[in-house]
């Protein structure tokens, strides 16, 4: 009676041992796959802090206006000139055609030196 029990006793520690051994496997399976993910996290955070500070430049106002102006032909000068605001008409009232004081007024935009461009906007209808 006593080796049957010693059997079973014996026979339950070790099915206990394979289990805490199966279980602590899978766990470091999990810290592994989980300092992976975090190095790459990681990584993704560095990229996107240099495509930041990249697109930083690339967007620069300055920038954007010097290439207007270069491959464009636009520039921020005014299309048309007032000296004060007292020479804008009344309300109601429209401008006189000899005004003098208004020159160069242009409804029209210049036309882009690449042809490109011009394809481009006629096909989004801008």
């Amino acid at each position: 009676m006593i080796r049957i029990l010693n059997f079973f006793c014996f026979a339950f520690v070790a099915l206990s041992c394979l289990a805490l051994y199966q279980v602590s496997e899978k766990t470091r399976l999990a810290e592994v796959s989980l300092n992976e993910t975090n190095h790459a996290i990681a990584a993704q955070h560095s990229a996107m802090s240099v495509l930041e500070a990249e697109w930083g430049r690339v967007a620069a106002p300055a920038r954007i206006q010097r290439l207007a102006e270069t491959r464009l032909g636009l520039s921020d000068a005014p299309a048309v000139e007032l000296s004060s605001l007292e020479l804008l008409p009344r309300r109601g009232e429209s401008a006189p055609l000899g005004n003098s004081n208004v020159r160069n007024a242009s409804a029209t935009a210049p036309q882009p030196r690449d042809p490109r461009i011009r394809l481009a906007a006629i096909h989004t209808g801008n």
